[in-house]
């Protein structure tokens, strides 16, 4: 399953709910309190090495960092993600 390290307030991290819901992907949610130093753990930062949320965990325990790669991942093969470079570009 998937692993959602998010912080309620992170519109970053709202962006990436808002894509796994809408591609009705399950997932769980692990909630990194930023702001009181839980992104500075060293378990968190093998996640994501600039300690900021959201990051992504994949079932087979790859990580992603960064709210643009993790959409772009998720998206990738989905209407939220066209085919051609030109749609691309325009969704980047």
């Amino acid at each position: 399953m998937i692993t959602l390290y998010d912080y309620l307030p992170s519109q970053n991290a709202w962006k990436v709910r808002l894509l796994l819901n809408h591609l009705d992907l399950p997932y769980r949610t692990e909630i990194v309190r930023i702001f009181e130093g839980e992104g500075q753990r060293p378990e968190f930062l093998a996640v994501s090495p600039t300690g900021a949320v959201p990051a992504l965990r994949l079932s087979d325990g790859r990580t992603l960092a960064e709210s643009n790669a993790i959409l772009t991942y998720l998206a990738h093969g989905t209407p939220y993600l066209p085919e051609d470079a030109f749609g691309q570009a325009k969704v980047q």
